[in-house]
């Protein structure tokens, strides 16, 4: 099936979704992840209208820049190693994936301007999963402060491979709570009102719960051959 098929069917999973909890699907930041697909995909993913490209891998990142460019709007969503940072720093609009002080000094350090980052939590506790512990997320925001090329836009988790939709809404709800506990704090540099969760299994349910970022490959984009 051509993307644009993919596409139609997923923002009307999307707007339903959102009538189903009272929200505008404006509101909802749709991220076409085409780490496991070439360069003519994710081309097409932006001809069917998709503006936000997300890779997990500074490789796949650089490839496919070097023949769109700044066309997307591109999302960093994978762990990145800090000798990563310079490779990718210039290119991208947002970092999903900030969960050590190392990484924010890097990133700091790289930027000649404030880039957007998501701090990751692992609500879960999966030992396979990156990501901060929720008890000790919001004493990493506040270490943030002196670094004036971070801007803390919101969280982001993975949830769970599961198809228990109770698991998947405690997982998300817990990660929308915090960031509200971050929110309450009125750090001028960690406005917190992105939630980047929910992938091509969960994402409506992501919605439901409050994302404003829906990260999705399989579903959307394919996997080649």
């Amino acid at each position: 099936m051509k993307v644009a098929s993919k596409l139609e069917q997923i923002r009307h999973r999307i707007n339903q979704a959102c009538t189903k909890v009272n929200r505008d699907p404006n509101e909802i930041r749709l991220i076409a992840v085409t780490k496991y697909v070439s360069i003519e995909r994710a081309k097409e993913a932006l001809e069917a209208g998709i503006e936000d490209l997300g890779e997990n891998r500074d490789e796949g990142l650089l490839n496919k820049w070097e023949v769109l460019g700044d066309k997307p709007l591109w999302h960093y969503i994978g762990s990145l190693q800090t000798r990563k940072v310079k490779n990718i720093i210039d290119k991208v609009e947002y970092i999903h994936s900030l969960d050590r002080l190392t990484l924010a000094k890097e990133i700091n350090k790289r930027a000649d301007r404030k880039i957007k980052c998501l701090v990751q939590v692992n609500v879960s506790g999966e030992e396979s999963k990156h990501g901060l512990p929720i008890e000790e997320t919001i004493q990493f925001i506040e270490l943030l402060r002196p670094f004036e090329n971070i801007s803390v836009e919101g969280l982001m988790t993975m949830a769970p491979l599961t198809d228990n939709e109770q698991v998947l809404r405690d997982c998300f709800r817990k990660l929308r709570e915090l960031a509200g506990q971050v929110q309450a704090l009125q750090l001028d540099y960690a406005p917190c009102t992105e939630l980047s969760m929910g992938m091509s299994n969960d994402y409506a349910i992501a919605i439901e719960e409050g994302a404003t970022m829906v990260r999705i490959g399989t579903a959307l984009v394919g996997e080649d051959n």
